[in-house]
């Protein structure tokens, strides 16, 4: 039997054909679970981490903390306007040295605290990337069950492919298998 394949070699063109054979019984068994049965899946890791119970968890967490900071901030801001008014407000009565010195005073005070907040804002932002890579770590080891189970070779990220089916993409089953294996993620209590 000879393989013609435009712009294959027979060798390379009957390796694939053999290839593709091997995989006959494992794409039946994927198919049954539901899995999408192709040498080459396509998942959207955004979407899989944004929807899956993990995720999700770990946004509403970070929104509720960003409003707690937020509302925080909104005080701190009018309490120093209240400050800077008095100051404003004191300066004509007071000598040039002096109030440069509760001016500087104050600036000082004002960076600190925003500082502070950077600060606070920067460690939820880091929080976010902790957590996405936690569960993406927890993740691998599902992922590549769903893709020996599928018989596929690689799974590409969906946003990196020009064209494909939608057949090919494993992101619902992966999200379905993650929150029945990893829930929200959270961790229990020792108690």
């Amino acid at each position: 039997m000879v393989f013609r394949v435009a712009g294959l070699s027979p060798v390379v063109a009957a390796l694939c054909w053999a290839a593709m054979v091997c995989m006959m019984p494992v794409v039946g068994a994927a198919q049954e679970l539901g899995i999408p049965s192709s040498a080459i899946l396509t998942i959207s890791s955004e979407r899989m981490y944004a929807d899956s119970a993990f995720g999700k968890r770990v946004a509403r967490e970070i929104e509720a903390q960003s409003d707690v900071l937020a509302s925080e901030n909104r005080r701190i801001e009018e309490r120093l306007t209240v400050e800077e008014q008095d100051l404003t407000r004191r300066r004509p009565a007071m000598e040039p040295e002096a109030f440069r010195t509760l001016a500087d005073a104050f600036d000082t005070k004002v960076q600190d605290i925003r500082r502070t907040q950077d600060a606070k804002a920067r460690a939820l932002v880091q929080r976010s990337e902790e957590e996405r890579v936690r569960f993406l770590q927890a993740a691998r080891p599902i992922l590549t069950e769903l893709m020996r189970e599928s018989g596929a070779g690689v799974v590409l990220e969906r946003s990196s492919v020009f064209l494909s089916a939608s057949a090919i993409d494993m992101t619902d089953i992966a999200i379905s298998r993650l929150d029945a294996t990893l829930g929200d993620g959270t961790v229990p209590s020792a108690d």
